[in-house]
């Protein structure tokens, strides 16, 4: 019937969980944990270096909570996975990290990093050894399965 208010069931406070689901870790930071973050580099463009610390930040804050990170290289941000090109970039000329600091931050606390073969061929980076950081491929196939993966959150840079 229109304008009546439906009534919800309304789980009690004493009665609402708070542990995390069987078989997930638990961060102590948060309640119901995701599975992992997948995150998808698509903007992040050397030739914008104001743009790439971000990611990174986000990438590693997860890892540091014991979430699972992905983190997928895809279009010129493969370019960063080159030896040297982000060794030389920093956000801003304030910032004392390079964007490769970032990135060792981010892996060093279990990100895992995933370059895109399609984008590497693109950018002529297919016959070039990459940082040691990242020796994974893995492209818009497998960053579709996790961001349609309902235990697994998304984000796109």
């Amino acid at each position: 019937m229109p304008g009546t208010p439906r009534s919800s069931p309304v789980t009690p406070p004493d009665q609402m969980r708070s542990d995390p689901p069987p078989g997930t870790a638990s961060s102590g930071f948060i309640a119901h944990q995701a599975a992992g973050i997948a995150i998808l580099l698509w903007s992040a463009d050397p030739a914008v270096p104001g743009r790439l610390a971000t990611p990174f930040f986000h990438a590693a804050a997860a890892a540091a909570m014991d979430i699972p990170v992905e983190i997928y290289f895809s279009a010129a941000s493969v370019q960063l996975l080159a030896p040297d090109v982000a060794a030389r970039l920093t956000p801003n000329p304030d910032h004392p990290k390079t964007v490769l600091d970032s990135i060792r931050e981010a892996v060093s606390l279990g990100a895992q990093l995933f370059a895109c073969s399609d984008a590497l061929v693109a950018h002529r980076l297919d016959q070039i050894t990459l940082i040691p950081e990242c020796s994974r491929r893995g492209g818009a196939v497998q960053f579709m399965v996790r961001a349609a993966d309902l235990r697994w959150r998304a984000l796109v840079f």
